[in-house]
C-alpha cells in the first residue's frame, strides 16, 4: 500500500492536533510535518517532500494563497488541499488560481477530509459543494478574460470528452469506464490537457473550458 506523505499546515494548535489525530488513525497516510505559518510551510515543503499539503487560508507571516503559488511554483507535483473557515469567492478564485487541487469548509466530517486527500493525491479536484455554487455562479457573470493565450489551447476530442465528463463530478476512474479505456490513459489526457492549457489541477482546466465556451454549467445537472 503506498503512503501519502502529508504536511499540514494550520497556525491554530487545537486544530492540528485535531486533524493529526484524525489522519494518524489510516494505515495509508503518514504526517511528514507540521507548519504554523505560511512561510514555514513553504520551506517545509523542500525538506519533507510531501505529496499532499493540508493548508488553511488565514495564518501569520504568509497567508495560505500566497503560500500555494510559492509551493506549487517551485514543487508542482505536490497537491495543495485547502481546509478553512472562508467561503470568499475572492479566496476560492485566488486559491484555484494559484494551484490548489481542493477547497474544504472546516464544517466538513472527518471521513470527507481523509477521502479529499486520497483524491488530490490521486490527481483529482475536491470542492465544497458550497464552494462549487459559488465558483460556478461566479464564472456564470464573469467576463471572459485572456488566459495564457501563448499556450495551446487546441484540446482534441477525447481530451473533451474528458473536460465534459468532470464537470458532472466523475472522478478518473469514472471516467475511464464511461470512455471504455484504462485509468492510465485518462491521467494520460489530464496531463496533456494540463499541458495544452498551462495550468495545474482538474478544477483549473474547468474554469477555463467553461470561460471558453467549450463546455457548460448545464452538464452537470443533467
Amino acid at each position: 500500500m503506498e503512503t501519502i506523505k502529508i504536511l499540514l499546515a494550520e497556525d491554530h494548535v487545537v486544530v492540528r492536533e485535531g486533524i493529526r489525530e484524525l489522519i494518524q488513525g489510516e494505515e495509508d497516510m503518514e504526517i511528514v510535518g507540521e507548519a504554523g505559518d505560511g512561510e514555514e510551510a513553504v520551506a517545509l515543503v523542500s525538506q519533507v517532500e510531501p505529496d499532499v499539503v493540508l493548508m488553511d487560508i488565514a495564518m501569520p507571516k504568509m497567508n495560505g494563497i500566497e503560500a500555494t503559488q510559492q509551493i506549487k511554483q517551485s514543487r508542482p507535483s505536490v497537491s495543495v488541499l485547502i481546509l478553512t473557515a472562508y467561503d470568499s469567492e475572492e479566496f476560492i478564485l485566488a486559491l484555484v488560481e494559484a494551484g490548489a487541487s481542493g477547497y474544504l469548509l472546516k464544517n466538513v466530517q472527518g471521513r470527507e477530509v481523509l477521502n479529499s486527500i486520497r483524491a488530490v493525491f490521486d490527481g483529482e479536484s475536491v470542492l465544497h459543494p458550497a464552494i462549487a455554487d459559488k465558483l460556478f455562479n461566479r464564472l456564470q457573470y464573469e467576463e471572459e478574460k485572456p488566459v495564457r493565450p501563448e499556450k495551446n489551447e487546441v484540446l482534441s476530442q477525447r481530451e473533451l470528452e474528458v473536460l465534459k465528463l468532470s464537470i458532472e463530478g466523475l472522478s478518473n476512474k469514472e471516467i475511464a469506464k464511461e470512455l471504455s479505456v484504462g485509468i492510465r490513459t485518462i491521467q494520460t489526457h489530464w496531463r496533456n490537457i494540463f499541458n495544452k492549457l498551462g495550468v495545474s489541477s482538474r478544477t483549473e482546466a474547468i474554469i477555463f473550458g467553461l470561460k471558453k465556451g467549450w463546455i457548460m454549467l448545464e452538464q452537470s445537472k443533467e
